[in-house]
């Protein structure tokens, strides 16, 4: 019977798309759930979208839409990326499933009758995009110190967990399993700075607004995000909250404990902390591993929206293909330090390894193989010494492939591969089959180097499997097998003789990064000046405007002036006091433009003003004349190049 693996992403929160760096994950996940099926292991793979708390019901009032409407779309829309991304999972659940929603209800009414959730009173700091609570102390500098944004004073009813309760206990299984937190790092900061300080009690209801699932035995109450996310890994493999561990589901029993929860940095402390003790809560054993991976910035910065160096997974593979990006990804995040991310570096790792470490190496032999033996595979003959390099180094790249695999170095097992592929270009080199095909004596020789090549390709593509599996496919069938069992890969030799390889169809073209960046650049402009003028407001023709003659308008004397002086008027919100120069006298002028110009943005500007108009009283102050301006909604003051002299008549 084969040995169980569970590996699950964190559910994507269901209020936006995900980019490259929440895309990460996935594509991670997916390399180690097929990495373990390939060594035989019954994998459960599962991943899904979180779709409750406020900022989702925010976003879809905003949207003039329900909530389930708007997680509808989104999590479409995830599920679409995680699918465009060729993630192989088993299960994908929505955190708005019937049956979760079911068992999110009895695991609280089983933890509250259990005098482990209380009802009582919160008041503190909530950020409402991490939908977290902060005290005072833990904000930084005033802010949200996971994600730096403001946080709003909450006051409400709610529901709590006993967290203390359990904290020894937890410290007890870290100290025990220092395998339960990775990287090591994660660890002592999950220790030092949460657990050794002491913990809190945990808010886990909400009042305050009504998209949750509402606890049954008080319904004004809506379960909290966290309590209701993180159950996800138990209810998506049939978690029964009325039954002891022994009488769950045997697809229960079977894949539960999570062999490794694939998290984001970001959320270690729920899932490591949280998680964990309300686990205990319930009488269930614990996951084995909470591993929190990095993120990739783009050049110095975190990536987000809010900084717009987004970049989506979708738009890379229009540009780089699907095993363009996923390469990427799984080569590029370091195991515990952040990686980096722009076009240029894309660029320069697809180059590099997929179009001509890989791609050359491929096309080069199976071309060989049809010029040289007319497509059939040949049989090796006798051994020399690169032969036996070359086979060492193979068989060095699957063991080393393996440990980083089950380490989760995943970037480290990619260069396992590609170490082994450049050892095999450089074979090329060594060997010089054009050179072996000239004689018919050096024959014997070239059907060892074509045979080693062509075997060497299959171990590494037993491997690349695991991360790039539709370029896989193509390379086994390029090479005229479909021997791609993990074992066939520990030792040298598996490739049959006699078998016809296919077409040395290119797999990755090279890109010119020069050009590249000139589309890009351009695409970007293109854009911003379809944003600009997606957003100029239209103008239409006024009606009702009265015509007047040009005695009429030669009435009117507008003159250029200059600011001397601006204030606000007391209490008045939309005025500014101007004392304007208007060449032969200074006067004084009230305009109603407080709301779009402070007093310092207008000192010194050169405007225009109408200076016959009669006098008017505003807020008791008399104002001699009116400035110029454009607008309605947002107003403009029109200003005059600093040269332009006071007084001047404007015709």
């Amino acid at each position: 019977m084969a040995e169980k693996y569970y590996i699950t992403t964190a559910i994507a929160y269901a209020s936006t798309k995900p980019h490259i760096g929440n895309t990460y994950e996935i594509i991670a996940t997916d390399a180690v759930a097929r990495y373990k099926k390939a060594r035989g292991y019954d994998v459960f793979f599962c991943t899904g979208t979180d779709e409750h708390g406020q900022k989702i019901e925010n976003k879809a009032l905003d949207a003039g839409i329900t909530p389930k409407q708007y997680v509808d779309g989104v999590a479409g829309e995830i599920k679409g990326i995680w699918d465009l991304m060729n993630a192989d999972y088993d299960h994908f659940i929505r955190t708005t499933d019937d049956y979760h929603e079911a068992a999110v209800q009895k695991i609280f009414k089983k933890m509250y009758d259990k005098g482990d959730i209380y009802k009582g009173h919160y008041e503190g700091w909530y950020c409402t995009p991490c939908e977290s609570f902060f005290t005072e102390t833990q904000l930084k500098d005033g802010k949200c110190p996971d994600c730096g944004r403001d946080v709003q004073l909450t006051t409400e009813e709610a529901y709590f967990f006993k967290m203390s309760k359990y904290a020894d206990r937890l410290m007890q299984h870290i100290e025990d399993h220092p395998e339960f937190i990775e990287p090591e790092s994660r660890r002592k900061e999950m220790v030092n700075n949460f657990l050794k300080p002491g913990l809190q009690d945990l808010c886990v209801s909400r009042t305050s607004f009504k998209w949750g699932i509402p606890v049954d035995f008080d319904p004004k109450h809506v379960t909290y995000v966290w309590l209701d996310a993180l159950t996800n890994y138990i209810t998506a493999i049939g978690y029964d909250p009325d039954k002891t561990f022994e009488e769950q589901s045997e697809k229960f029993r079977k894949y539960w404990p999570a062999d490794v929860h694939m998290i984001g940095k970001d959320i270690v402390r729920f899932h490591s902390i949280y998680w964990p003790i309300f686990l205990m809560s319930l009488e269930i054993p614990l996951p084995k591993k909470i591993f929190g991976h990095p993120w990739f910035n783009f050049g110095a910065d975190k990536m987000s929206k809010s900084r717009g160096n987004v970049v989506y997974a979708d738009d890379l593979a229009k540009k780089f293909g699907v095993d363009g990006v996923r390469y990427y990804a799984l080569a590029e995040m370091p195991y515990a330090s952040d990686g980096p991310i722009s076009y240029e570096a894309i660029i320069t790792r697809y180059n590099t390894d997929l179009a001509n470490n890989l791609g050359n190496l491929v096309s080069r032999t199976v071309a060989m193989t049809k010029k040289y033996f007319d497509g059939v595979i040949p049989a090796p003959g006798a051994e020399e010494g690169t032969d036996a390099e070359l086979k060492a180094a193979a068989l060095e790249s699957v063991k080393a492939f393996s440990d980083h695999m089950d380490a989760l170095h995943i970037a480290d097992a990619c260069a396992d591969v590609f170490a082994m592929l450049r050892r095999a270009n450089k074979y090329i080199d060594e060997t010089a089959p054009w050179t072996l095909a000239k004689s018919e004596e050096t024959l014997p020789r070239l059907q060892t180097v074509i045979y080693n090549l062509l075997e060497t390709i299959r171990i590494g593509n037993v491997m690349l499997q695991c991360l790039i599996p539709a370029t896989a496919d193509k390379i086994f069938a390029s090479i005229g097998t479909d021997i791609r069992g993990y074992e066939s890969a520990l030792t040298f030799g598996a490739l049959e003789s006699g078998k016809t390889v296919g077409e040395a169809t290119p797999l990755f073209q090279r890109i010119d990064e020069a050009k590249f960046m000139e589309e890009i650049e351009a695409a970007r402009k293109a854009a911003e000046e379809a944003a600009a003028k997606a957003n100029k407001p239209a103008v239409e023709k006024p009606e009702g405007v009265v015509q007047i003659g040009i005695d009429d308008f030669m009435n009117v004397d507008l003159r250029t002036a200059e600011i001397k002086a601006c204030e606000k008027v007391p209490k008045a919100k939309k005025l500014l006091k101007l004392t304007i120069d208007i060449g032969w006298e200074e006067r004084t002028v009230v305009s109603g433009i407080a709301k779009f110009y402070t007093p310092e943005q207008l000192i010194g500007k050169k405007i225009i003003v109408v200076s016959n108009l009669k006098p008017a009283v505003l807020c008791g102050i008399e104002s001699n004349g009116m400035i110029l301006a454009s607008g309605d909604e947002t107003v403009r003051v029109i200003f005059l190049d600093p040269e332009t002299p006071n007084g001047e008549r404007v015709h």
